[in-house]
């Protein structure tokens, strides 16, 4: 009977057992269910409980936005108010014409500017050549084997369906090529241009026209940022504004990088604070560009890291505290992933508090979610080390001959990928671009995603400063095409522009006192940005515009929104509309909706506000050093600076 008892006990142990490991099963296969077919709703629930690394600090959460403080720091430039955005088509224009002259088919090679200026061009181009637009191949980053299969191409950055549907009116636009010529394009057998940056509408009316006529179909590379020249001639001027059509309305970016940099936009914007978006364009290739390092050795690359430091410091930080945004102030620093992150960001902190990017405002999951699913490219196998015994000849030894031998040749220096990046030319053996690997290609790919979050959010910030604006070839780069934006959504939005060669003269004349200094430098300090956000629009008209239309689309994509005779009494100076050549006037239907705004602030009554009430750590008030009227005319200066900039004088 006791041996019947414990067999029965092992039978039930077993079936115990059994049922144990098949609920385990069970448990492992609906958890690898979950994972592969409710993404989004984890997603979702994560969203909702996210900790990020930024904990804001405010010295006066509740600040009046009617303060004299926030109107000078915050509010519009009014000199710039009479500019609205007016991309619409202005004379006659017409639909695609059913007939098309053929297919172009572009590749396009370059960053995040480049890409952007050239879609906009190709578009004008088939526009001009009455022919079928494929929608571009933006670079091979986006389709080698380290990249998500999940976007491909154009679609990895841009949203497709959008971009089509917005230039409906305007070009004939295709996912593809039909399939014979898909078949001779991989077999080389269709014409194809190496185009040059800024060619003539002359070019391609003469030399490619003919020959798309004749195949049907050209393949077009653009590899300089773009391939049609900024300024066309006036009665090209409808081109500029499908340009404006492009840029600003037609390339909206992928639905997951939209989303994400809506949602940090509302947590820059959750504590009822503005804020400050500030684009050091500090690359390599435009440090080299503006002589601050050579053939990036080591040496050289401290060098750049000090100068770096340096450039934010005593440049930027200063000149923001000095204008009178205190310590407290949310700056948004963007392409801080590109050149060390947090870590370079350290001198600013000892004048801002909240100083955030990207990663500090996102988490680690989120910004993985808009790169899609991607192989791991990570070598985990376990190799064996090389063997330390070399194997011994004697017999070689015997006959090698009379010793000492001459010694071999020294191996070659290592090439470090951050020394000859970009500059194979100046460092490395050869003047072939090395080829890159696939991690490379695939951190390249996610730049362009950095990019474009960074993108929108510099261009609604409340601010915007840049600091170098010209890339490594000297044309204008990222912050160029965002205030190029600012200017056509929003131009009464604050950009300075501030001119480097001054601001080095003011930082020379008081280097010494920066943190103690006196009311006249920072009088200097002050009236130099305010001329600067006029002084610099004007400016780009000038020198960016000529090879970027995007970084300047006025007057071209702009209109006058109410009548310019009636100005502000206390304006001074030319109106800045003549300096831009704006003359047209936008329609009624937009000009009846600003009447009753510009009567409500020809009423109003700009307080004044004390300049030592605003310089915060750079002025401190010394009032035993000074004689009883000094005080009185310090604030009597600078009242009237701050009335003459809330007048728009600027």
């Amino acid at each position: 009977m006791k041996g019947e008892g414990k067999m029965m006990i092992k039978s039930k142990m077993k079936w115990v057992g059994l049922v144990g490991l098949v609920l385990s099963a069970f448990s492992l296969f609906v958890h690898f269910l979950l994972a592969r077919f409710t993404e989004e709703g984890i997603a979702d629930y994560q969203s909702s409980v996210t900790i990020f690394s930024w904990r804001p600090v405010f010295e006066n959460p509740d600040f009046s936005k009617n303060s004299p403080s926030h109107k000078r720091l915050w509010g519009p430039v009014r000199r710039l108010e009479s500019l609205h955005p007016d991309a619409n088509p202005r004379g006659y224009y017409t639909d695609p014409r059913s007939e098309s002259s053929g297919y172009v088919f572009v590749r396009i090679q370059g960053g995040f500017h480049e890409i952007r200026n050239s879609i906009c061009d190709v578009v004008v181009i088939s526009r001009l050549l009455n022919a079928t637009l494929v929608i571009p191949e933006i670079q091979s980053t986006t389709r080698s084997k380290g990249i998500s299969s999940q976007f491909k191409s154009f679609a990895y950055l841009y949203n497709e369906d959008n971009f089509m549907a917005a230039l409906v009116k305007d070009v004939k636009v295709v996912k593809t090529l039909p399939q014979n010529l898909k078949d001779a394009r991989k077999l080389k057998n269709i014409p194809s241009f190496r185009v040059p940056n800024s060619a003539s509408p002359y070019f391609y009316l003469h030399h490619v026209l003919p020959v798309l006529n004749k195949h049907g179909v050209v393949e077009l590379v653009v590899s300089d940022g773009g391939c049609l020249q900024a300024i066309l001639p006036p009665h090209l001027d409808e081109y500029q504004r499908l340009r404006c059509r492009v840029a600003f309305h037609a390339l909206r970016f992928r639905q997951e990088v939209q989303e994400l940099a809506t949602k940090m936009l509302h947590r820059l914007r959750a504590h009822g604070q503005p804020f400050i978006a500030f684009d050091p364009g500090l690359t390599r290739d435009a440090l080299a560009y503006y002589g601050c390092a050579e053939l990036f050795q080591d040496v050289h690359n401290e060098l750049i890291q000090h100068k770096r430091a340096w450039m934010k410091k005593q440049e930027v930080g200063i000149l923001l505290r000095a204008y009178g945004y205190s310590w407290d102030t949310i700056l948004y620093v963007s392409g801080g992933e590109v050149f060390g992150g947090q870590r370079t960001l350290t001198p600013l902190h000892a004048m801002f508090e909240n100083i955030v990017d990207r990663t500090s405002l996102s988490a680690a999951w989120e910004l993985n979610r808009i790169y899609g699913r991607e192989v791991n490219l990570v070598d985990t196998k376990l190799r064996a080390p090389p063997s330390a015994v070399k194997e011994k000849n004697p017999e070689v030894w015997k006959n090698a001959g009379p010793r000492p031998r001459p010694l071999p040749p020294p191996p070659a220096r290592p090439k470090y990928p951050y020394n000859i990046e970009g500059w194979w030319g100046w460092v490395a053996e050869s003047d072939n671009e090395p080829e890159s690997t696939v991690m490379e290609l695939r951190t390249n790919a996610h730049k362009l995603l950095w990019e474009a979050i960074d993108y929108l959010i510099c261009v609604e910030a409340d601010v915007f400063i840049p600091g170098f604006d010209r890339d490594g070839k000297g044309r204008p780069n990222f912050a160029s095409l965002v205030m190029g934006h600012r200017l056509y959504q929003s131009a009464a939005s604050k950009t300075f522009q501030p001119n480097r060669k001054e601001v080095v003269k003011l930082l020379e004349e008081n280097r010494e006192h920066l943190y103690q200094a006196n009311h006249t430098w920072l009088t200097s300090i002050r009236s130099h940005l305010r001329r600067s956000l006029i002084d610099g629009v004007i400016r780009a008209s000038r020198k960016s515009k000529p090879s970027s239309f995007l970084s300047h689309p006025v007057p071209e994509c702009s209109c006058l929104r109410y009548d310019l005779t009636k100005r502000s009494p206390h304006s001074t100076g030319a109106p800045v509309e003549a300096s831009l050549g704006l003359t047209h006037h936008c329609p009624k239907w937009m000009d009846s909706e600003i009447k009753t705004k510009l009567k409500d602030k020809e009423s109003e009554e700009d307080p004044d506000e004390d300049i030592s009430s605003s310089s915060g750590l750079f002025f401190r008030n010394s009032g035993g050093n000074h004689e009883s009227g000094g005080g009185e005319l310090i604030k009597e200066e600078s009242q009237l600076d701050d009335q003459e900039e809330l007048d728009g004088a600027d």
